[in-house]
């Protein structure tokens, strides 16, 4: 019998919306869901290997709890039971001696999110974070900077713009279905794609103009893209002067930042700099500087953010069709949002200090939702701000995720307890001491997916096939989890279903009705508000803040001085990391469809550093920083800039059972130094120094 399922892909972050198509309990196909405007049935790679993952051999297939050393891959199968009692104990343990602080959970944001945030208040501890913290951390800060908005409450009317320019952001490789349709049918009707990166990326390629700029150097080009701007007036004079506070204050802190000196700076001739502007502001408000999905790069990360996003605040793209838009949610039609476990009343609040120290006057800004990731290892190794004792990780990889691997696993080796839930032997599996598995999206109801945008919809994953091995949803196994730490009265639920409907209470939508689409709307219109005066920014001032209150109050300056970026001494390079369309992160590279396509890393060389250097392409080199070094093979290519280097981030695993992707390329982590943001939040991921040599 064959039957079809709408629900949410989940081998990336985006969740695109897909229809599964079953006959006789197998996943014969899955493409992007018809109903949803944009999708057009389309998938991209990593969607379509959903169904190599619903049956690979290869994930885990039942609880494990470790007999050997960590890492040895020595494990015992035991039952739920078992394992969940066995966690439970240990924490219990740790918690007596070392307190509740001495426990944290770091995941994949996910839908199950106010699930493992309840977990930790209800047991005393304030030590969540997220992926997004190593991610976008600094892009979340730079946003409430400006707008008293993070990043995730922003988007963009990709369908509807005239120029877009992007910063780094390989939009045609790190593939968001819907977005990458709806701007090429914007190029259809005339729109203009610019890209700036050191590298010739796909999305380099397909661009209208693309500028090979010098590795860290934007800030030194936005600089200079404002002071042509604003001295040519070729901003919206009207929007700025409604909307926008501290105008005057950057138009004088711009002044020196001419073309001419970005030129020296950036290697982009003047002339090009001058033309950006001017063909930008032609389109305006139409126009979307892009601020990025991944803005972890430099220790100057969020004034970069902060640059990318002014420039849209002096084109009046925000709130403006074709520009960047505030997500509006179901309160603008007059509904509700689906409930969450975090919204319970009694359920404890938590003020001990983080491990991460947010919110303290080391890191003051960075969004405690979030938290600071990187700082993990630190924590660990120095006791500070107190002992760290136990780690779950939910989904998500600290060990090939945070820079300096080797001083990662260090940190783990202090640990009394490494508890994993994931799907797959990932590295920090192959470190646990028990590996609670995951069912895959295609095996699991999951709590609704509130998507608030021009117009708030609410979508559901629901199940398809039944679990193939002896696994169970992440949110099932925290409220079993919950239940023997003796707090499972904030969890009043027993299955998926009771879940998703008691968040649905007070909704108007039930569960039946998500079946035939896949979605539910609250409004059929777009909902952009007025910009005469109807613009809602959530600052001090109710404005659009370039002199920002939230900078300033901390202690830091709304526009620094931009520091020279010295080139990288002779045979030294800047070490650039970044993603392919096959791939997501770290999780994607056992799969065997696109393990086939991309079974492993190569390091992107120039031709005449190369050559200089004795390589060929294709030869085994071995690449060294401070703090690690390793071998992989060169791909020699004159689409790259001299002074930088670069490979895709997600290879070199050690866990034997996932025997695609076992020791095949080479971790980025391994290199990279553990540096920060210390404003903004983020790890700076592209500035590790590495020198290069050929395998003799």
């Amino acid at each position: 019998m064959k039957r079809e399922v709408y629900s949410l892909c989940f081998m990336c972050s985006v969740r695109c919306p897909i229809k599964v198509t079953v006959e006789n309990g197998q996943v014969k196909w899955i493409e992007g869901n018809p109903h949803v405007p944009g999708m057009e049935g389309s998938l991209c790679p990593r969607g379509a290997a959903g169904i190599a993952l619903l049956n690979d051999t290869q994930r885990v297939q039942s609880p494990l709890i470790r007999t050997g050393p960590r890492g040895s891959g020595k494990w015992k199968k035991v039952s739920w039971d078992e394992a969940l009692n066995y966690v439970a104990e240990k924490l219990k343990e740790i918690i007596a001696q070392h307190g509740p602080q001495s426990v944290v959970l770091g995941e994949r944001a996910q839908l199950a999110t106010h699930v493992s945030k309840t977990l930790l208040r209800a047991i005393g501890s304030p030590n969540y974070f997220s992926h997004d913290a190593i991610c976008k951390g600094s892009v979340n800060t730079a946003g409430r900077s400006l707008f008293g908005y993070t990043d995730a409450q922003m988007s963009f009317d990709y369908k509807n713009t005239k120029h877009i320019v992007l910063y780094g952001r390989n939009f045609f490789e790190a593939v968001e279905v819907k977005a990458v349709n709806s701007l090429m049918e914007a190029v259809e009707n005339g729109a203009k794609i610019t890209y700036i990166d050191p590298r010739v990326t796909v999305t380099a390629t397909k661009a209208h103009d693309y500028f090979m700029i010098r590795p860290g150097t934007d800030l030194a080009l936005n600089y200079a893209l404002m002071h042509v701007i604003m001295n040519e007036k070729l901003y919206d004079v009207r929007y700025v002067q409604r909307w926008v506070d501290g105008f005057a204050v950057l138009q004088d802190f711009v002044q020196p930042y001419t073309p001419e000196w970005a030129e020296r700076e950036t290697g982009i001739e003047a002339h090009r700099i001058v033309t950006l502007a001017r063909e930008t502001a032609k389109k305006k408000p139409s126009v979307i500087f892009h601020f990025g999905y991944r803005g972890a790069s430099h220790p100057n990360e969020i004034y970069l953010r902060r640059s990318i996003m002014i420039l849209n605040v002096l084109m009046g793209s925000v709130e403006a069709k074709g520009g960047l838009f505030f997500k509006k949610g179901p309160g603008e039609v007059g509904g509700k949002p689906a409930r969450k476990l975090t919204e319970q009343e009694g359920l404890p609040k938590v003020n001990e200090v983080r491990f991460d120290k947010v919110g303290t006057p080391d890191f003051p800004l960075p969004d405690k939702d979030h938290g600071v990731g990187q700082m993990l290892p630190l924590a660990i190794l120095n006791e500070d701000p107190y002992p760290l004792r136990a780690l779950i990780a939910y989904r998500f990889d600290p060990l090939l995720s945070i820079p300096d691997l080797n001083q990662n696993k260090r940190a783990l080796e202090k640990l009394d307890l490494v508890v994993s839930i994931d799907i797959n032997y990932s590295d920090i599996a192959w470190y646990s001491d028990v590996i609670l598995p995951e069912s895959t999206y295609l095996e699991r109801l999951d709590c609704p997916q509130q998507a608030n945008g021009l117009k708030p919809q609410m979508f559901l994953r629901q199940q398809a096939v039944s679990p193939r091995y002896d696994t169970r949803p992440g949110a099932v196994i925290l409220k079993q989890l919950a239940e023997r730490l003796g707090v499972g009265q904030y969890f009043p639920y027993e299955t998926m279903e009771d879940l998703v409907r008691w968040q649905l209470e007070g909704t108007g939508f039930y569960l039946e009705d998500f079946a035939k689409k896949g979605f539910v709307a609250y409004t059929d219109k777009q909902i952009f508000w007025d910009r005469e005066d109807g613009l809602k920014f959530k600052t001090p001032s109710g404005k659009i803040e370039l002199v920002s209150s939230l900078l300033e109050n901390a202690g830091f300056p709304s526009f620094p001085a931009y520091e020279p970026l010295q080139p990288p001494a002779e045979g030294h390079y800047r070490l650039m990391v970044g993603r392919c369309a096959q791939h997501t992160h770290i999780s994607t590279q056992n799969n065997p469809y696109l393990n086939e396509l991309v079974p492993e890393n190569h390091l992107w060389i120039h031709t005449k550093e190369a050559q200089r250097l004795g390589i060929k392409d294709g030869d085994w080199v071995e690449v060294s920083s401070t703090v690690g070094s390793g071998q992989i093979r060169a791909y020699v290519t004159d689409r790259i800039h001299p002074e930088a280097v670069f490979m895709l981030h997600g290879f070199g695993h050690e866990a034997r059972l996932a025997a695609r992707s076992f020791n095949r390329g080479l971790a980025d982590g391994l290199l990279q130094e553990n540096i920060s943001d210390r404003i903004g939040g983020s790890p700076a991921l592209d500035h590790t120094i590495v020198t290069v040599k050929r395998v003799q």
